[in-house]
């Protein structure tokens, strides 16, 4: 019992002895622990700098978002205009023949058009069989001409009607999503000014530009279809046949002249022999 408490008081003493060593009268200096300090605390300079300069990049970010998500007040009041509104074709109906064409042109039903268009618009009679087998090549071809003419043009002026009334038959739904389109655009609701949002938005006015540009299109091609139509009317009436019979008349000119020769030849031979 003795020799433990004997050994208890002898690590006291070298305790206390060792703390007054390194805080008591004097300071251990340990260089290495010195220079890792400083090493550490320099890592730490390193690190605030690149936080300063994270926050600083962070904030910009956040600046530049919040003024690229501010959206124009009172767009409606700005920029909001009013546009005239698509009117079907009216038209009176003394006779009776009209209401169909109306009808037809105003919801492109080709059915419908192809009745009215008949109605309103002068029949073509047709050539008895014995009169075509009594005319000659020339004048044959020139009257198939003629009805190729009228028969080309009928289908051409059908087919408008079908692609004006197919354009007027769905004006009023194409107007409606429009406006829907032209609502979402000046909406102050940020559901629909988010990023997506304004995509989707610039990505259903360019379908509804493609489609206006479609049935533009179609209208074109029924102008020149009709232009094509009257060139050819116009080749077959003005030019082809003036020198068609240009050809005739120079032909017959010819047959009438050897035939005055050869008659006129044959009068002076017989005088002689006389």
């Amino acid at each position: 019992m003795k020799k433990k408490i004997l050994v208890c008081v002898l690590a006291l003493g070298l305790g206390v002895g060792t703390a007054t060593a390194q805080f008591g009268s004097g300071i251990v200096y340990d260089p290495t622990n010195y220079h890792n300090a400083l090493l550490r605390y320099y890592q730490l300079q390193q690190h605030l700098v690149q936080l300063q300069k994270s926050y600083a990049k962070i904030t910009n970010q956040l600046n530049l978002a919040m003024q690229m998500a501010t959206f124009i007040r009172n767009m409606p009041a700005r920029y909001r205009a009013v546009f005239s509104q698509w009117r079907n074709v009216t038209s009176m109906n003394t006779f009776g023949n009209t209401g169909s064409w109306i009808t037809g042109i105003n919801s492109g039903l080709f059915p419908t058009i192809n009745t009215g268009y008949l109605k309103a618009t002068t029949p073509l009679s047709q050539y008895d069989p014995y009169e075509l087998s009594g005319m000659d090549s020339g004048e044959l071809g020139r009257v198939q001409s003629q009805y190729a003419s009228v028969e080309l043009a009928d289908g051409a002026n059908m087919n408008a009607m079908a692609t004006i009334g197919s354009i007027r038959g769905n004006a009023q739904s194409v107007e409606a999503q429009i406006a829907n389109l032209e609502q979402d655009s000046f909406s102050g609701n940020s559901d629909l000014n988010s990023e997506v949002s304004v995509l989707n938005k610039i990505n259903a006015a360019g379908v509804l530009t493609l489609r206006t540009v479609q049935d533009s299109n179609k209208l074109l091609a029924s102008l020149l279809e009709q232009q094509t139509i009257l060139a050819k009317q116009q080749r077959d009436d003005t030019t082809t046949n003036a020198i068609n019979t240009d050809i005739g008349r120079q032909a017959s000119i010819s047959g009438n002249m050897a035939q005055v020769t050869g008659t006129l030849t044959n009068s002076l031979q017989n005088f002689r022999m006389q």
